[in-house]
């Protein structure tokens, strides 16, 4: 079968090559492989900046039917249409384990960068990560879950969004359209902000629901805010675009004793003053991944339709197209892209 594989260390090293197909192992299935999301981890593996053992599968945001089970496996059948946790193995003992967080297990290791991964035909996963499709969630909008999943972790079970609160949510990518849908959903009044380049985004942040939609570089993004909230600032604030701009703005529109929740990831220290953390009192709350129980919540808010996956696919391709599908997510030109196998 064919397969994007990282095949060797360093920058770039990627390929489409034949690739045998896995067989499932007790307690684990095989999917075939409907669409897999490109995320920003797959552009850290290829540009050598993320751990990965080599040679190995891409991608890791995935969905598929259920077509053969190892020994042992009881909660899916042949024919489940499926998401899956990215985790493939955890160690179950440490702290993080033993508290419901295996995102922060220091052994944990996960399939697209430790083992094969779902840009390609098959892929093995351990049973116990699958959740089976509820009705009205397609196989197209559940394989891009994952993304929703670290921001039901972050907002809902972390963050601590309530009715009410008046949100901003900085950076329009997939990130922030699914952290903007959650916070609606748990009854925030929502304001996306991106910058300019971000048009198409802001777009369909608008059509999905957002209550406010705004340019930072040209919109009165405070005077907003003070509008709103009678000159307190945001109660929540959102950083999902990983830049020292937006982490400022995220500080500064806060307000006292309110809460900023980090999703977006830097790759390098940025410069912020902590005193705007200091002397608000702000909650500064950090998310990381995904936990198991933000997987139900996340596919029953998009089968409830509170959350509405499929029109942040603004691009398929086919997984032998995998390097302009790469190109086109570093030039932030699509919202989320997804790739599908071919044979």
């Amino acid at each position: 079968m064919k397969a994007v594989v990282k095949t060797e260390r360093g920058e770039g090293h990627v390929s489409v090559l034949d690739v045998p197909e896995p067989k499932a192992r007790p307690g684990h299935v095989i999917l075939e492989v409907a669409a897999t999301g490109v995320c920003g981890t797959d552009i850290h593996i290829f540009h050598d900046e993320y751990p990965y053992n080599t040679p190995v599968v891409l991608g890791h945001e995935t969905s598929g039917r259920v077509v053969e089970v190892g020994d042992g496996v009881t909660r899916v059948r042949l024919g489940d249409e499926v998401t899956t946790e990215t985790f493939y193995y955890t160690c179950g003992k440490c702290i993080s384990c033993r508290t419901g967080q295996p995102n922060l297990c220091p052994d944990r290791k996960s399939i697209g960068s430790h083992v094969n991964g779902a840009m390609t035909k098959y892929v093995e996963v351990p049973e116990q990560n699958c959740h089976i499709l509820p009705p009205g969630v397609d196989l197209l909008s559940a394989s891009i879950t994952e993304p929703l999943a670290c921001c039901v972790n972050g907002i809902l079970l972390r963050g601590g969004v309530l009715p009410g609160d008046v949100a901003l949510i900085s950076g329009p990518g997939a990130i922030g359209q699914f952290a903007a849908q959650v916070a609606r959903a748990a009854g925030a009044r929502t304001i996306v902000c991106g910058i300019t380049g971000d048009e198409r985004r802001l777009e369909i942040a608008r059509e999905l629901g957002a209550d406010f939609v705004v340019n930072a570089l040209k919109d009165d993004l405070k005077g907003l805010i003070a509008d709103l909230t009678a000159g307190r600032g945001a109660d929540v604030t959102i950083e999902c675009a990983g830049a020292g701009p937006s982490l400022i703005q995220c500080l500064e529109q806060v307000r006292k004793g309110g809460t900023v929740i980090q999703m977006g990831l830097y790759g390098k220290p940025v410069t912020v003053n902590p005193d705007l953390i200091t002397l608000k009192e702000v909650k500064y709350s950090g998310s990381f991944s995904h936990v198991p129980a933000a997987w139900p919540r996340a596919l029953r808010l998009m089968a409830e339709g509170k959350v509405r996956a499929k029109p942040l696919i603004t691009r398929q391709a086919p997984i032998t197209e995998w390097d302009s599908a790469f190109a086109a997510f570093n030039a932030r030109s699509e919202c989320k892209i997804v790739v599908t196998p071919v044979g």
